[in-house]
């Protein structure tokens, strides 16, 4: 399978948080914007929020993440 049109990453934030480098990521679907974020750490690199409308809601959710694997 062969993508004509790849999605490359369009980073329009990052900041550490807890020892985790998150990435904010910006796309369009239909027109509105998505917000991803990408948690990046010292053993990998994970998608911690795969989309959500909002800025600020992706960035409470990354930290959620962060949070969460960091209890575990």
């Amino acid at each position: 399978m062969a993508f004509s049109d790849p999605h490359y990453p369009k980073i329009v934030l990052s900041f550490t948080y807890r020892g985790f480098r998150l990435d904010l990521d910006q796309s369009d679907h239909d027109g509105l914007p998505i917000f991803s974020v990408w948690a990046n750490h010292d053993q990998g690199c994970a998608v911690a929020v795969p989309g959500v409308v909002s800025r600020s809601e992706a960035i409470y959710k990354a930290k959620q993440w962060v949070d969460q694997r960091l209890r575990s």
